[in-house]
């Protein structure tokens, strides 16, 4: 997304130059979203981008692996050569952070590509029973998938709750009940010991049997090529862009799911692995790269967006806008044992993120209200009657 976006906002922004898109894979660019829903479940072949390439002069050349940048020379090395550039955009993504000792063993299976999905869909197709391990937003919607197929699920989860390392214990521990809701088993609090061709070993002495093991415990910037390069990392090892998504090396941009960048909205350095992240970092990055170009150009485009994702699990469409910390207050509205609910998060009384399930009039209100920094009524925003625009002192 994040580089296919790039490419087709610097035609809308002006550049007449020649443009050239670089993938690894071999495929027609694809959305991802599709990969864990319609392509898994085979109700859909793909998700390439209707964009038209030709007409818009984007050159591509797919199937080709970068595996260094020279900045003094300004080219890329490849398997099949040396790429000279004016302006480098890197959009590399995040690639999936493996389960230890599975590398190599029949049956463990990622879910990030095209590819990926293709393999997973006859598995599902065939009814295996699955055994997950990660239950993070991936995992969760894989489980939903293959529910939705007829398999038999267990999600092992190393935390004591699902998405621990996105939410906090009181808004994740309702979470835990959607898995039986939907017929499958949630295991948590156990590591995975070992894997192989029949299944997993837990750090408890639990054996699970499956025909197939999916892994979803997270996903890292894609930016080990880059090493050796004069491109600054951050300790995530994402890319530390600028606030206009340059990088510390001239003429070379960083966006999508292998950059983090600074917000003056929240005060820290965010590294964001969602989709609207890769759609809306183009339009910063497309905005600078022209106005770079043009001598007329005084004001430049700054990034500093109220990051917004969506999950569809166990039958429950979740949305999340803005970003928390521990130390943010948190106000609930509705049950959270109910269909609908959400959760603000209140900075000095500013809203500053907020989580709703089933709750989509909340999640429109509440995003426009964090880009405003509008302050709310805490009693009123805890009652879910009330519309969130109208919490607002």
């Amino acid at each position: 997304m994040a580089g296919v976006q790039t490419a087709v906002v610097l035609r809308e922004e002006g550049w007449a130059g020649e443009i050239l898109l670089l993938g690894a894979e071999p495929h027609q660019p694809y959305d991802r979203p599709p990969l864990s829903k319609a392509v898994l479940l085979g109700k859909a072949e793909g998700s390439a981008f209707d964009v038209d390439f030709g007409a818009l002069g984007i050159e591509l050349r797919l199937g080709v692996t970068v595996s260094a940048l020279d900045s003094g020379e300004r080219r890329l090395e490849t398997e099949s050569g040396p790429v000279p550039y004016d302006v480098l955009v890197i959009a590399t993504g995040a690639e999936p952070i493996p389960l230890p000792g599975s590398e190599g063993v029949p049956g463990v299976h990622l879910l990030r590509t095209l590819d990926d999905a293709e393999r997973l869909r006859p598995v599902l197709a065939r009814q295996h029973e699955i055994v997950v391990v990660g239950a993070g937003w991936i995992g969760a919607e894989f489980a939903t998938a293959a529910r939705e197929a007829g398999c038999a699920v267990t999600v092992v989860e190393a935390a004591d709750r699902p998405l621990a390392g996105a939410l906090p214990a009181e808004v994740a521990a309702p979470m835990a009940d959607w898995y039986a809701d939907y017929g499958a088993t949630l295991v948590t609090g156990v590591r995975v010991d070992a894997v192989d061709e029949n299944g997993l070993l837990l750090g408890d002495g639990t054996r699970l049997r499956a025909g197939a093991v999916v892994v979803g415990i997270g996903a890292r910037p894609a930016t080990d090529w880059l090493a050796g390069s004069a491109v600054d990392l951050s300790d995530d090892r994402s890319i530390a862009a600028d606030e206009r998504l340059r990088t510390s090396v001239p003429d070379v941009y960083a966006v999508g799911d292998c950059a983090s960048f600074p917000s003056a909205r929240y005060g820290a350095r965010l590294l964001v692995h969602h989709w609207d992240n890769a759609l809306q970092g183009p339009r910063t990055v497309a905005a600078n790269v022209v106005g770079s170009r043009t001598a007329a150009h005084t004001a430049f485009s700054v990034y500093d967006p109220v990051p917004y994702f969506w999950s569809e699990q166990f039958g429950r469409f979740i949305q999340y806008a803005g970003h928390h910390s521990e130390d943010d207050e948190l106000v609930w509205r509705g049950d959270p044992a109910g269909a609908s609910w959400a959760v603000c998060w209140l900075r000095e009384g500013a809203l500053v993120a907020l989580l709703a399930v089933g709750r989509p009039r909340d999640l429109a209100q509440g995003r426009k209200l964090i880009e405003r920094g509008a302050r709310l009524d805490r009693a009123r925003a805890m009652d879910p009657s009330v519309p969130l625009k109208s919490a607002v002192f």
